[in-house]
């Protein structure tokens, strides 16, 4: 399957570009809203549209959550920086009202795709939870249980923001930094993430496992396409 991978947008409309027809499937990282500069009305239509974009396309686009987005959605938990108090209510609202539409991880085969990123650290913490073990199905695959989770109110288990980021121990999903990602990537994975800006798009590859950080928006209007 062609798919195409879209970064943190923070507002931008880059995305419009796209002709999505071409692909089978078209990914958002996540990260929709708080830009630095771009103005209010400007994000929240921006959001708007793709959620509509899902909507008309509901098997070909998957929109997952970043740590700016849960924290509207979530509110008040999960505030991280950005935050713009007056579009609190009409964001929660808006990503409320089609919270059926988010995921926090897209997976075909060995390859997940995700806001942040996945620890070996974190997920052996994270599966072995008491919690976690009583939900488990040896049937799911990785995104299909964080998927799950997040769904429940026990969510907090997946967006811990981790030493890196200013908390404590391992990032979650929605959190894990770049470096910790790089040191720890998840064994038997490929993963594509956003979450960390960097200049240009970067691939990390060891034996049986691999990471590509996309978040670059800032800098270059860049889209990751692979087949699946």
């Amino acid at each position: 399957m062609k798919h195409l991978i879209i970064g943190d947008l923070h507002g931008k409309d880059v995305w419009d570009e796209v002709d999505i027809s071409i692909y089978d499937k078209v990914v958002f990282v996540g990260d929709y809203v708080d830009h630095w500069t771009l103005p209010d009305r400007f994000i929240y239509q921006n959001l708007q549209k793709i959620i509509e974009l899902k909507r008309e396309n509901f098997e070909k686009v998957e929109l997952l959550l970043g740590n700016h987005d849960i924290q509207y959605l979530h509110y008040p938990h999960y505030l991280c920086s950005g935050f713009r108090p007056n579009m609190q209510r009409s964001l929660s609202l808006l990503f409320g009202e089609n919270r059926e539409l988010f995921k926090v991880a897209y997976q075909r085969e060995n390859h997940i795709i995700s806001h942040a990123g996945i620890t070996n650290k974190w997920y052996r913490e994270f599966s072995n939870h008491r919690i976690i073990k009583g939900m488990y199905d040896e049937n799911e695959t990785v995104a299909d249980l964080v998927n799950k989770v997040e769904k429940t109110v026990h969510r907090w288990l997946l967006h811990q923001a981790g030493s890196s980021r200013g908390g404590e121990g391992a990032g979650g999903i929605t959190w894990a930094d770049r470096k910790e990602l790089i040191k720890d990537m998840l064994d038997g994975y490929h993963q594509i993430v956003g979450h960390t800006v960097i200049p240009k798009p970067e691939f990390v590859q060891e034996t049986g496992k691999s990471s590509m950080f996309i978040d670059v928006l800032d800098t270059m209007t860049y889209f990751h396409k692979i087949e699946i």
